[in-house]
């Protein structure tokens, strides 16, 4: 790929005609007063399969990311809601979190899955970095520290480019806590090195399957490489990014993600259906997230690319989101999209627009700054500095 953009340019008026609205019915259709529920029947919250904490650490990002883009209604998504269910689910008896609840509010299990610690430990991160409110972020920062010893021993890829992101957030907000900072280079080091172990230039990537939210790989590589200083590691990042993205892209120009009815191993075939929204999301944030380390409009480019998955330009020309509720379809299957709206999905396409204006909410406070008059400049310097933030 070159770095010349082939396509949108960084106009921000059009990008701001371009912005989808952000719609949270979804999200509070399926929330009540437990936290928000896994699935849903067509739209309707569906209690049969109870809640899990992988949602409602989804819910809590994506309520930490709402506070942040609109403070005056940050009342209407139930942060402390879904950051006590994290609480709740905290297993003082082996120090790691539970992930699956009945309806009726029982645990039905020790512990959760490694990916679910991992996912856990990245909203509480993030929350600590950006909690919208002093309380908030304070009950994230103790839970944190709380399940750091339980993430010492991930073993999935996955779960440890969960865990990093988190970390790489919590470390932005706490510089000077070891253990994290500690936990986030080793992490970065054996996510890398797994990395340089299996790939091959025709097949840049961490395993002999390609499977599920797979560019949060790159995504956490990225943030651990550029946090350590390493060139190496960040060329790796971009390197299984830009190859992810090429295996993903129809010669129309669309995205086809991976189905996981197969995945795609190497030397085998990539599986068209069902195509999941996990994937098209992680595609955006990862080059969100690559377009402001290199500056390369490109990746601006292939995040809208991704996005537009949602809204139908993808194999069957059908959105998966709905514009009547808010939410999102679970998946694109071989004959059109499942019916149902649940909790991971809807999450998926909320998350990408509230990134998407974060972006544009980045972008526009970029080119108002390098518009200022040199004393505005100094002025805002002092200001930021008299309020405990040099870098304002």
């Amino acid at each position: 790929m070159s770095s010349a953009s082939t396509g949108w340019k960084h106009n921000l008026t059009i990008e701001r005609q371009r912005l989808p609205k952000i719609d949270i019915r979804q999200l509070l259709r399926l929330s009540d007063d437990t936290g928000i529920l896994q699935h849903a029947t067509h739209a309707a919250p569906n209690p049969n399969h109870g809640y899990c904490i992988d949602d409602n650490a989804r819910a809590l990002i994506a309520g930490i990311q709402f506070a942040n883009l609109r403070p005056h209604e940050a009342h209407r998504v139930p942060l402390h809601r879904y950051l006590s269910f994290l609480i709740y689910a905290f297993n003082e008896a082996n120090s790691t979190f539970r992930n699956f609840m009945s309806y009726d509010r029982q645990w039905l299990e020790t512990s959760g899955s490694e990916d679910s610690q991992g996912r856990t430990l990245w909203a509480l991160g993030l929350t600590v970095r950006f909690g919208p409110a002093k309380d908030i972020r304070n009950l994230a920062h103790t839970l944190f520290q709380r399940a750091l010893p339980s993430i010492e021993h991930l073993n999935p890829i996955r779960s440890k480019a969960f865990a990093l992101i988190g970390l790489n957030a919590f470390v932005d907000a706490v510089p000077n806590h070891e253990p994290s900072v500690a936990l986030r280079d080793r992490l970065t080091q054996e996510l890398f090195d797994t990395y340089q172990h299996h790939a091959t230039p025709d097949w840049p990537w961490w395993e002999d399957t390609v499977t599920y939210a797979n560019a949060k790989l790159p995504h956490a590589l990225l943030l651990g490489g550029t946090a350590i200083g390493r060139t190496d590691v960040i060329e790796g990042a971009l390197e299984s990014l830009k190859w992810l993205l090429e295996i993903q892209t129809t010669p129309k120009g669309h995205l086809s993600p991976i189905g996981n009815k197969g995945w795609m191993t190497r030397n085998g075939t990539k599986a068209q259906f069902d195509q999941q929204p996990i994937e098209a999301h992680a595609l955006v944030e990862a080059c969100l997230l690559a377009n402001r380390w290199t500056n390369e409009n490109i990746w601006v480019d292939h995040a809208w690319r991704s996005f537009e998955w949602f809204t139908g330009c993808n194999d069957l020309n059908i959105p998966l989101h709905d514009q009547e509720t808010g939410g999102c379809h679970d998946g694109l299957q071989c004959d059109g999209v499942n019916q149902n709206q649940g909790s991971e999905s809807s999450l998926a396409y909320l998350l990408c627009v509230l990134q998407l204006h974060l972006y544009h909410q980045h972008n526009r406070s970029i080119t108002k700054h390098k518009n200022m008059s040199t004393r505005q400049k100094i002025r805002r310097t002092v200001v930021g500095f008299l309020r405990g933030n040099p870098k304002a």
